[in-house]
């Protein structure tokens, strides 16, 4: 009796002996192969890994395109996102990356997070909730991310009721009880008793889309120390007495945090400093064109933004230096501005 050619796998998948392109077939086992040989070494190599990876995700989105799995366009993207961590960890590691995240004309600024890979791992976080919140709108979006970064590593955390009432809802219940209708949330008993809990007696919660299986990774690639962090970097939005003295909006303070993480070293806005466009800070900003300017002129009220303007295509403007710290810079490869 023949045997079966052992099938060929690459991240825990098996790749369709029938998949096509055949072009695509080899390049996923080959990668596969790689990605196998590399486990095996005794040194790393970051500059090699981040290739792999950087591989894995234009071969993964591909495979998605042919097949349609959504899927797989996500692992592509957690490839993406892996490909640049790695890289920016081989250049600290090596010192190549003086220069390369920043103006160096920009003021030294103590940063609450202190080195790129941190940032990225923030915008990360941001680009998931971003993609998988269940709910419209600015305010469902926030409490997501809030939530998100509470249970980022493990699908599960702790809740106080203060913690959802500092974010500036309309009505966090009803918001809650949204959450855990769709299934999003998972609370132990119901939303007034999550509301009412105090810090002695928190409650806990479970995030179902987020607790890792034995057969497949979270979202996320940080670790369980890295998430404090995050989670604490965002709360600094949150609990800005600025931001609270100006009564900010729930879409206020997600501006805030999205615009923290969308700009140059010196805190000028969007790519090279020219400023964010439009159609992309919807993408991280649910609010209409319309309901923008208001925000914007909540956070130069609250010494964040100065110098802003607001035109058909763009925010251009400036964060103040007392929010500087809360910066995560982008990298100078995505600071070109296009054309």
């Amino acid at each position: 009796m023949r045997r079966r050619p052992p099938q060929a796998k690459i991240a825990q998948r098996v790749i369709p002996h029938d998949l096509r392109p055949v072009a695509l077939r080899d390049e996923l086992i080959e990668l596969g192969d790689l990605f196998r040989a590399y486990q095996q070494r005794t040194e790393p190599d970051l500059a090699l890994l981040a290739d792999l990876q950087e591989r894995k995700a234009r071969a993964f989105t591909t495979w998605a395109d042919v097949t349609c799995e959504g899927a797989l366009r996500w692992e592509a993207r957690r490839a993406e996102q892996a490909a640049a961590a790695t890289r920016l960890q081989h250049q600290q590691r090596t010192g190549t990356l003086t220069g390369g995240i920043a103006d160096n004309d920009g003021p030294a600024v103590a940063r609450l997070l202190t080195v790129p890979a941190q940032w990225e791992h923030a915008l990360s976080v941001l680009a998931y909730v971003a993609d998988h919140t269940p709910l419209p709108g600015p305010e469902a979006r926030l409490l997501v991310l809030m939530l998100t970064l509470r249970t980022a590593h493990t699908g599960t955390g702790n809740l106080i009721g203060q913690d959802l009432t500092a974010l500036g809802l309309t009505d966090p219940q009803d918001l809650v009880d949204k959450l855990t209708s769709c299934g999003w949330l998972t609370l132990p008993g119901t939303t007034e008793g999550l509301l009412a809990s105090r810090p002695e007696n928190p409650t806990p919660i479970t995030v179902p889309s987020l607790v890792p299986h034995e057969d497949q990774a979270g979202p996320f690639t940080f670790g369980k120390k890295m998430r404090p962090k995050l989670s604490g970097w965002a709360q600094k939005f949150i609990s800005d007495k600025k931001l609270r003295k100006a009564k900010a909006t729930a879409a206020t303070r997600l501006l805030a945090l999205t615009l923290a993480t969308q700009t140059d070293a010196s805190g000028r806005l969007g790519p090279g400093g020219q400023g964010i466009d439009l159609h992309a800070l919807a993408a991280w900003v649910p609010v209409d064109s319309g309901e923008l300017q208001h925000l914007v002129d909540q956070l130069t009220a609250a010494d964040w933004l100065t110098d802003a303007a607001l035109t058909d295509t763009h925010l251009t403007g400036q964060l103040t230096e007392r929010v500087l710290p809360l910066t995560c810079p982008l990298r100078r490869e995505a600071q070109q501005p296009s054309g």
